[in-house]
């Protein structure tokens, strides 16, 4: 399968009577959006405000960061069984508005929404602070449910991301990307002595806010199964949970994600990258014995030499991490698992809440426990009410001055386990 990936980079954003992109400035009539997204009848009301980066703004809480694309040509549209038929993407091409994201944000969902600071120390640990943001605040009525909530959240960020992202659709690209990953004997022959490589793609799935969708199924009611990689780069994955947000992997990410991108660049040269198994996080230990042998049993069938293996969240998913990598070793292959840490304030605790000798090859994001106090800013787009009950916040987070005392695991993108962050491993 083959995708191109035509990128239009975008250096500033700006309210205008027109939606559209001229000399590197995406203008967006802010009118129009609110009408091609609102109608919900779970929402109250919907506003628009912009944020960019090295401003004194703060966006919290955050739900979910998408980036805006669309499909030019080839089968399916954006985001397959969400927005668009259920058609299978990867093929093609799309065009995507480079250093530009949706953000949704406003009244909190759950208690794991995240921090975006545009400047400062807090700016240093988000990659969101690098993109022109478009957020969302999304007042719902009063008395919604939370599923209600967060679903109407879900579908008003993809469909200001397609709004925005169609403007792309004839436009000259400023660089043209080809992924490819043939069908598996066809590459097999053609990289006959690279080794084939793998990558295991852990969704958060727990329930109860904690979901993510595959070509609009809920990913709790899958088996492990293959994909090609371009179907993620293609919008195959989407986020809808609320997971911890330095851990989450927001839909951006999924059409972003590090590993997939880097062991692209290594195709065909030092690796033959076969593809993706994606599987999910169980709540009961029969689910997650399932998904695990489903995992294992796949990579044994692709014959791969190696599997790199990404977590999303922590806690009770390490349990299937852990899993994961114990049953793929056992079947002669070598693993190594991508993951953040736990390991409290000081850094003295337990950084997994499972292990065993064979996780031997570890990549970590860093310690989410860790704290850092946020600078007052001059903008506070969404509300700081619920910094002392988010996850990474305390009882006192909240300063008078409007400073802020959290762990980095507040901050949205600070541990991804995608390797879509700004922190970096320094062996010794």
């Amino acid at each position: 399968m083959r995708l191109e990936l035509g990128n239009i980079y975008i250096n500033d954003v700006k309210l205008a009577d027109t939606t559209k992109v001229e000399n590197g400035v995406l203008y967006v009539n802010k009118e129009e959006l609110l009408q091609e997204i609102g109608g919900d009848e779970h929402i109250k009301s919907i506003d628009l405000e912009l944020a960019h980066p090295g401003e004194e703004v703060r966006i919290t809480p955050v739900k979910d960061v998408i980036e805006p694309r669309v499909k030019v040509e080839g089968p399916g549209g954006i985001f397959p069984g969400v927005l668009s038929k259920v058609d299978t993407v990867g093929s093609g091409r799309t065009h995507a508005l480079k250093n530009v994201a949706v953000v949704t944000a406003g009244k909190i969902v759950g208690f794991q929404e995240g921090i975006i600071d545009m400047t400062g120390p807090g700016a240093d640990y988000t990659p969101f602070s690098k993109t022109h943001n478009v957020v969302l605040l999304i007042e719902p009525v009063d008395g919604l449910k939370q599923h209600e909530h967060e679903a109407a959240l879900r579908m008003i960020g993809f469909k200001a991301a397609a709004y925005l992202g169609k403007v792309a659709k004839d436009l000259t690209p400023d660089e043209v990307k080809v992924y490819e990953t043939e069908p598996l004997f066809e590459s097999v022959k053609k990289y006959p002595n690279l080794p084939k490589v793998g990558y295991v793609y852990m969704l958060q799935t727990q329930g109860l806010l904690h979901d993510t969708y595959v070509y609009g199924v809920d990913a709790k009611k899958i088996v492990p199964t293959i994909l090609y990689p371009t179907e993620i780069m293609d919008g195959a994955i989407v986020s809808g949970n609320c997971v911890s947000a330095c851990d989450k992997n927001p839909t951006y990410v999924h059409l972003n994600n590090g590993i997939i991108e880097d062991l692209y660049e290594k195709h065909g040269k030092e690796i033959n990258f076969v593809g993706v198994i994606i599987t999910n996080e169980n709540v009961y230990l029969a689910d997650k014995e399932r998904s695990s042998n489903w995992t294992a049993k796949l990579c044994k069938y692709l014959s791969l030499d190696g599997v790199i293996v990404s977590q999303e969240g922590f806690g009770n998913p390490d349990t299937d991490l852990i899993m994961n990598c114990k049953k793929i070793e056992n079947e002669g292959i070598k693993t190594v698992i991508v993951t953040d840490e736990y390991a409290g304030r000081d850094g003295a605790s337990q950084s997994l809440a499972d292990a065993d000798p064979k996780a031997d090859a570890v990549v970590t994001n860093g310690n989410a426990n860790e704290t850092i106090v946020l600078p007052p800013m001059k903008r506070i787009i969404g509300t700081t009410e619920h910094v002392d009950v988010i996850a990474g916040g305390f009882a006192g987070s909240l300063r008078p001055d409007g400073s802020i005392e959290v762990e980095i695991q507040a901050i949205t993108g600070a541990t991804n386990e995608t390797g879509y962050v700004t922190l970096s491993t320094k062996g010794f």
